[in-house]
């Protein structure tokens, strides 16, 4: 009898090989996550507008700083990377991009549709 005690009692991600399907699932929801706490940055930059000047002059200051510009950023990247998955998996919905080729194939789309959108609109902003 094997002593099971040493095994994981469910499929971990220390036993598969990460592939790209798998990657681009965790990334979709990372970038959930991500798209849901920057827009509370764009809440606090609305506030910061209906505060007065001073605040919302503080909450410019900042979102102008490197640091601002970085998270604003990563926040629409997240929201293109959101977005074009979340085609990807309405697609999927419909039953198209089963196959492997065609499923890494979109993945792939969606890397790089998302990293263009997000370079496009900080150079038209």
């Amino acid at each position: 009898m094997q002593n099971s005690a040493n095994r994981p009692l469910s499929p971990h991600l220390s036993v598969y090989k990460p592939q790209i399907t798998s990657t681009l699932s965790i990334l979709h929801r990372a970038t959930g996550v991500a798209a849901a706490i920057g827009s509370l940055v764009v809440v606090y930059w609305l506030t910061s507008l209906a505060a007065g000047p001073q605040a919302f002059g503080i909450a410019t200051l900042f979102l102008g700083s490197w640091l601002g510009k970085f998270i604003l950023f990563f926040w629409t990247w997240a929201l293109f990377y959101h977005l074009c998955n979340g085609i990807r998996h309405l697609m999927w919905d419909m039953g198209y991009g089963f196959d492997l080729p065609t499923t890494y194939l979109t993945g792939k789309i969606v890397v790089v549709a998302s990293a263009v959108l997000n370079i496009l609109l900080w150079l038209v902003a």
